[in-house]
């Protein structure tokens, strides 16, 4: 009997994930008939059915449902094996998989990724780019090695080294550039631009603000920070953004900025990180790289 192999596994996993033969196959950097085949010959090795086929729908098999879970136990093994010898050898070499939330990653990234390569020249940078539930569940199921998100996420299986912490600011129309800054109170009374759910920052405003996340209240939704600006450029509305988004998204809008009054709203960044990888240390030292270097591009305070 010919073994199944792990490759077969990674495919395994890529159309579970999907549901599409053909985004797993792009995903998986082969064609979809190849994909077809290793997925066929996977069942026959098996002995079973791992997926529900029709014209219109791709499902999981209830057999299918528990042997993708065995499938990715075994992925996430290996790969804490490959970083135990990683581990061993000292200094981080090879691919190093980091996650980063979107209203740090086109303000932060460049930096972070060049100071990287100047200091780890051996490694192999990866980088995914969404929302904080997503990277938390990559980091758990072994997708990612760290991520860098607004901290506190409070997982226990996850280590939180912070980085800095930074305060928001206030985005207003031009024409309102000599009003007084609203307080919390104010701020809440207001068309206030946030963006869609799922992003911590909306969070994050919505507590500075104190509105509940069931509110009734009119709040108007966006998936960047550069389209709230575009849109209180717009007079739309107001809405707060990160110091560190400030010089690059206000400088094709007609806008405002303004700082807050103490207590200011802020945020603290850190990296995060399974506290079971046998890359703790050499996690610990990348955040300490990042630590040291981030307050050359972050705005004075």
């Amino acid at each position: 009997m010919t073994p199944l192999t792990i490759r077969q596994l990674h495919y395994f996993d890529a159309l579970a994930r999907l549901n599409h033969f053909g985004q797993a196959a792009e995903t998986c950097a082969i064609s979809q008939p190849a994909l077809s085949m290793q997925i066929k010959e996977l069942e026959t090795l098996l002995g079973a059915p791992l997926f529900e086929r029709n014209a219109r729908k791709l499902r999981l098999t209830p057999f299918g449902e528990v042997a993708v879970e065995r499938a990715r136990a075994i992925l996430k093994s290996i790969d804490e094996l490959e970083d135990l010898a990683r581990a061993s050898s000292g200094k981080l070499v090879g691919r190093l998989r980091i996650g980063i939330i979107p209203t740090i990653a086109p303000y932060l990234l460049p930096s972070i990724i060049q100071t990287l390569q100047t200091d780890y020249p051996g490694l192999d940078i990866h980088v995914r780019e969404t929302i904080t539930p997503t990277l938390i569940s990559e980091l758990d199921n072994g997708k990612l090695d760290t991520a860098i998100v607004a901290l506190p996420v409070s997982e226990p299986g996850l280590t939180e080294a912070p980085l800095f912490e930074e305060n928001f600011v206030l985005v207003r129309p031009i024409s309102d550039a000599n009003k007084p800054v609203p307080d919390p109170d104010t701020l809440r009374q207001m068309r206030l631009l946030l963006l869609e759910e799922g992003h911590c920052f909306r969070d994050q405003a919505l507590a500075y603000c104190n509105i509940g996340q069931g509110s009734t209240r009119e709040v108007l939704d966006a998936n960047s920070l550069a389209t709230l600006v575009q849109m209180v450029g717009a007079g739309m509305g107001v809405t707060l953004i990160p110091e560190m988004a400030v010089s690059i998204e206000t400088r094709s809008a007609e806008v405002s900025i303004s700082a807050f009054s103490e207590p200011k709203p802020n945020r603290t960044i850190g990296m995060i990180w399974r506290r079971t990888t046998p890359l703790a240390r050499q996690m610990e030292d990348i955040a300490d790289t990042i630590r040291h270097s981030i307050g050359d591009v972050r705005p004075a305070a």
